[in-house]
């Protein structure tokens, strides 16, 4: 597709809005780290909301759930869980407010919340960045193969070269338009900061959302159901599944099935078990040091940092996937026989640019492209953001220069957020496609951070000691494992990966001293976990008898299972309306009225009530380390 000059303006204009948002910040940003990294904690729990929900609304992502859609209909609303999406809801019920009552700055620094100052502490300390900066380069070299496939269908490299002062071999054009973009999103976060990040994800997923809606229009005016039933196998529009999909392309599509068992999802019952397997112990862990984590952060109190994760799947879901269904569904009726003629030839990953050329008109092709564009520098650029935040404040000031001005501290960020740049987008010369790498960091590399991110929070006894080498059991495990399984599905080694953390977490704990008491106490008393902390809950209600255990667990469990069915209406709501599935849709309208009023009753209403109780608690109490 060649776009035409309206379309291109539209995304110039779109890229100088970036980059003058900023600017404008720059001043804001720049006063300390606080204002850098969290935005001084002054932004309100929608607007974060709405960011962290742009940041998930990424091209890469999306290019790979229209490709889940095309292939697997209504069942692709479960193969996300491989993420897994509801984390979400943990996060919303309980974790954001474990997580922000510690009133930190990063992931690395609450370890010293939990584990002190010792030897110990200082291992976890610095497990926790290495962790942290692998994911970020992980998370852009992801980025940067996506939006390079991108853009390289819209901007035909034999026009570009006509304008480009060198020579580029074919197969790294991609790579070229990946620099690029990059380059500018690197360029207004470096600026702002967490600020510039907001305000610009603001206007990104206000472009987004009108693109979703004008995207599931087209699908739905072009598209009748018996058009879609005559291009898809039975069993494509239901999301229920047996013991295997039962998915049958053999006659309609034939390359379809090939790329089926590259997946291999066919067992769907087990994989969609060991997928909720792995997503419980991942959502129970909290978020990973990355930018979900920072946004949970910078809000201004705990209860404010609840309703941002539970206001982020209400924000995105909907404009989401009246896009991603949309594209399928466009691609299904009008694209299979050129995609027959192709054979096994066709990148399926292609499908939502191919389907953007041929489906939407002149202008809105500009503004879907400059909000497509914006999914991915929001990603990109909240990913960037979470870097320089560790190495900057965990490792610049704790170790290099502790006594760095405002003004050192800030350049160094800059100069940090350009070096994991350039990292990545040399790690993403060497990437596959933007499945194998999504596949390694969901499963392989997320395995080895689960078991101590969860024993953190749920026992006492864990030290610093056993994270550290729970954690680096597990990063080497990610690293070698998958040399003993190829093409192996990760998900399927996973448990390995987490049972080689364990003994890592467990041997490494029970083989030193504990954390000092006193560290555990304040941790205690400041987070009020639930779990196996009866020793020290007892010593902290000794010391300050107004303190009260968190008796929570079932009430937290059931609203966590009720919250992942209203996680999954909000998704397939607008699958359905595309699809024009009138009863289906119904029922599921009626099951998000349901769970919504219980979530009102048992999740909100508590929440407000303990966050009450709590704060009267606190007033009475001054921790010796806090901060």
């Amino acid at each position: 597709m060649k776009l035409q000059l309206i379309d291109v303006l539209i995304i110039a204009a779109y890229l100088v809005i970036m980059v003058v948002i900023g600017l404008i910040l720059k001043k804001r940003a720049s006063k300390n780290l606080d204002s850098y990294f969290l935005g001084g904690k002054t932004l309100p729990f929608y607007m974060l909301g709405l960011s962290n929900a742009s940041g998930m609304f990424d091209i890469s992502g999306t290019m790979w759930m229209v490709y889940l859609a095309f292939v697997y209909g209504m069942k692709s609303l479960w193969i996300p869980w491989l993420w897994p999406v509801f984390n979400q809801i943990f996060l919303m019920v309980y974790l954001s407010i474990w997580l922000r009552r510690s009133n930190v700055l990063t992931g690395a620094e609450w370890i010293r919340t939990r584990f002190g100052y010792g030897r110990g502490a200082n291992l976890s300390h610095t497990i926790v960045i290495l962790y942290a900066v692998i994911g970020v380069l992980g998370f852009l070299s992801y980025g940067f193969i996506g939006i390079g496939k991108f853009m390289e269908i819209f901007f035909p490299w034999e026009i570009v070269s006509q304008y480009v002062p060198f020579d580029v071999a074919p197969e790294y054009v991609p790579h070229l338009y990946g620099i690029f973009f990059t380059t500018i999103a690197t360029f207004y976060v470096m600026l702002g900061g967490m600020l510039s990040i907001v305000w610009t994800d603001v206007v990104q997923f206000a472009i987004m959302t009108v693109s979703g809606i004008v995207i599931g229009v087209i699908a739905m005016v072009n598209v009748s159901p018996e058009m879609l039933a005559a291009h898809t196998p039975e069993g494509w529009s239901t999301p229920f599944f047996g013991w295997t999909l039962d998915l049958d392309w053999a006659n309609l599509f034939p390359s379809v099935m090939t790329k089926m068992k590259e997946d291999q999802y066919g067992l769907f019952t087990i994989v969609i078990m060991m997928m909720l397997f792995k997503g419980i112990f991942m959502s129970m862990a909290g978020p990973a040091p990355n930018y979900d984590m920072q946004k949970v952060l910078a809000c201004k109190s705990p209860k404010e940092a609840a309703l941002m994760s539970g206001s982020a799947p209400v924000i995105l879901l909907i404009p989401r996937y009246l896009m991603i269904m949309g594209f399928a569904v466009l691609a299904i009726v009008f694209f299979s026989e050129d995609f027959r003629l192709m054979g096994d030839a066709i990148d399926f990953e292609t499908i939502l640019p191919r389907a953007i050329g041929e489906f939407v008109p002149v202008g809105l092709a500009g503004l879907l492209l400059a909000g497509l564009l914006a999914a991915f520098m929001s990603t990109f650029a909240s990913t960037v953001n979470a870097a320089p935040a560790y190495l900057v404040n965990d490792v610049y000031l704790k170790y290099i220069n502790p006594k760095a001005s405002t003004k050192t501290q800030i350049r160094s960020s800059y100069l940090i957020s350009v070096l994991v740049v350039v990292f990545s987008t040399i790690i993403g010369f060497f990437v596959k496609d933007i499945n194998s790498v999504l596949q390694w960091i969901v499963s392989a590399l997320y395995g080895g951070y689960i078991a101590a991110n969860v024993l953190k929070w749920h026992w006492w006894r864990f030290n610093g000691h056993g994270y550290f080498w729970g954690m680096l059991a597990g990063i080497l495990a990610a690293m070698i494992v998958p040399s003993f399984f190829p093409g192996t599905l990760p998900l399927y080694y996973f448990p390995l990966l987490m049972v080689i953390s364990l003994v890592g977490c467990i041997v490494g704990t029970l083989v030193t001293e504990p954390t000092e008491e006193e560290t555990l106490i304040n941790f205690y008393i400041r987070v009020r976990p639930w779990g196996f902390w009866k020793p020290i809950a007892d010593k902290a209600i000794a010391r300050y008898p107004q303190v009260k255990r968190n008796r929570n667990f079932k009430r937290d469990m059931f609203n966590v299972a009720i919250g992942i069915i209203w996680q999954l209406c909000l998704t397939a709501i607008p699958m359905y309306i595309v699809i024009k599935e009138g009863l289906p849709l119904f029922t599921t309208v009626l099951i998000l009225g349901i769970t919504t009023l219980i979530l009102k009753k048992n999740w909100y209403d508590k929440m407000n009530q303990d966050e009450k109780e709590y704060n009267e608690l606190m007033s009475g109490i001054h921790l010796g380390n806090e901060k």
